[in-house]
């Protein structure tokens, strides 16, 4: 089964950046989707950002312009760039592949904590 690892949060000030990485054990193939997903405190899991390989990028209305996503050429690591960041942003974050019929190809990591405090 494929395996999502992610790093890159930290601790950050408002208005910072940080870059968040997501390594795959596979290779996403053609028309496999990509996503960023995040859980704040007491909420549920939400899609940030997810990528379709060939295809487009689709984004949460919170993100606002403020986050990329992107992927490598080699298609096993895949990136999220976030600008602006507010405390409302202080969540674990975690990649995987949506599978079209639902569920995921991946069981969930442990993810990476991004804490957005001055």
């Amino acid at each position: 089964q494929v395996q999502f690892v992610e790093s890159g949060g930290g601790l950050v000030q408002p208005g910072g950046s940080l870059r968040l990485s997501c390594a795959c054990s596979g290779v996403f193939g053609p028309n496999y989707v990509a996503g960023w997903y995040r859980q704040r405190p007491g909420n549920s899991r939400e899609l940030v950002a997810s990528l379709t390989i060939g295809g487009g990028t689709n984004y949460a209305s919170f993100v606002a312009g403020r986050f990329t996503i992107s992927i490598n050429d080699d298609r096993n690591r895949v990136y999220l760039q976030m600008n602006a960041l507010g405390p409302e942003d202080t969540a674990v974050y975690y990649c995987n592949s949506p599978k079209p019929e639902g569920g995921y190809f991946a069981n969930w990591g442990q993810g990476t904590q991004v804490t957005v405090s001055s």
